[in-house]
């Protein structure tokens, strides 16, 4: 399925295999599904930035990396495959290849792929932050904490380091595109793992805080636990679905590798097909839902304020201060 070298004039070409009628058509689809979720990420962080308050800046950071991601992908699904790479599936391209001298740009449609996963990712990232940081709040409230957006820095310049090294091993002709895309597999497969379990800690723990303040005040939390629940189910579904489909890639790339000493054609167009429908319409999903999660309006406190009659008591687990990341719990849970 791969490519075949045909020398011509001294200058050795790679000859193109098309995309199929089926591939055409999904790539479109999804080109637009991404389209969408653009457009409603823009107007969202546009009417966010309006409102003003203290949690403005961290939710447009979330509209920020919903909009880059869908972004990204939605280019890298309406530019047509032929003017980035030699083959609809991936192909052993090398850096400074003499055989295919586009490969620049084949390896420029890696990084736009490896930016767009990084950006999605980076938006789970950003909500595990702020939620162990409104936890570490209520379990530990002498213990200093540090500031959530700074740890959301460091994390996701530890996985962009990671891409950088990738890049710079197909520079250094370690390995080829293929290499890199196994990289890229074998990081978001442990990504995706750590998401999994830190959503479901989290979940049990925000779960929790919520039953326990709701009968210290007074107050129903039903439909704020349910939210959670949702919450949790839907984002773990995600997450566990990511990192099957991504280690079924990476061992099937590593065996390969294995048996034939390289990691090219490898890859049929049925393998994939069915590996972009069910990586990219599951990204599509989440961030809509991430986008109907956001819609809601912030309010002051983690719960809904107590009604009490009682005089010469205050509510129990309110913050003296609300601050961003109180603001953000809301929008993710309450």
């Amino acid at each position: 399925m791969n490519d075949d070298l045909n020398a011509d004039s001294g200058n050795a070409e790679i000859v193109s295999i098309r995309e199929t009628g089926f591939e055409y058509v999904s790539d479109f689809l999804l080109g637009i599904a991404f389209l969408v979720t653009t457009f409603f990420a823009l107007r969202r962080m546009i009417i966010s930035r309006k409102q003003g308050g203290v949690e403005t800046t961290v939710v447009t950071a979330f509209y920020s990396l919903i909009l880059m991601t869908s972004v990204l992908r939605a280019l890298w699904f309406i530019i047509p495959s032929s003017m980035l790479n030699p083959t609809y599936t991936p192909s052993a391209v090398m850096a400074f290849s003499t055989e295919y001298n586009r490969w620049f740009i084949s390896f420029l449609a890696e990084i736009l792929v490896s930016l767009g996963s990084l950006c999605l990712f980076s938006i789970f990232i950003l909500i595990l932050v702020y939620w162990a940081d409104i936890l570490k709040k209520y379990f530990y409230p002498g213990a200093r904490r540090p500031k959530p957006m700074l740890t959301f820095i460091i994390l996701v310049s530890i996985l962009a380091v990671i891409e950088i090294t990738n890049a710079l091993c197909f520079f250094l002709r370690i390995y080829s595109i293929e290499g890199m895309i196994l990289l890229n597999a074998i990081l978001l497969a442990i990504v995706s793992i750590i998401c999994v379990c830190e959503i479901s800690i989290f979940s049990h723990r925000f779960r929790k805080v919520l039953t326990t303040l709701g009968a210290i005040n007074q107050v129903p939390t039903e439909s704020q636990v349910k939210r959670i629940v949702w919450i949790t189910v839907t984002g773990n579904l995600f997450f566990f679905g990511r990192a099957l489909i991504e280690i079924v890639f990476a061992v099937y790339l590593i065996i390969f590798l294995f048996q034939t000493g390289k990691v090219d054609k490898v890859f049929s167009h049925s393998f994939w097909d069915v590996y972009l429908l069910l990586k990219h319409w599951s990204e599509v999903a989440i961030l809509c839902l991430m986008l109907y999660i956001l819609q809601s309006r912030f309010t002051p406190g983690m719960v809904p304020p107590p009604r009490t009659n009682r005089e010469g008591y205050e509510p129990v687990g309110q913050p003296e201060q609300p601050y961003e990341s109180s603001k953000m719990t809301n929008t993710l849970v309450v």
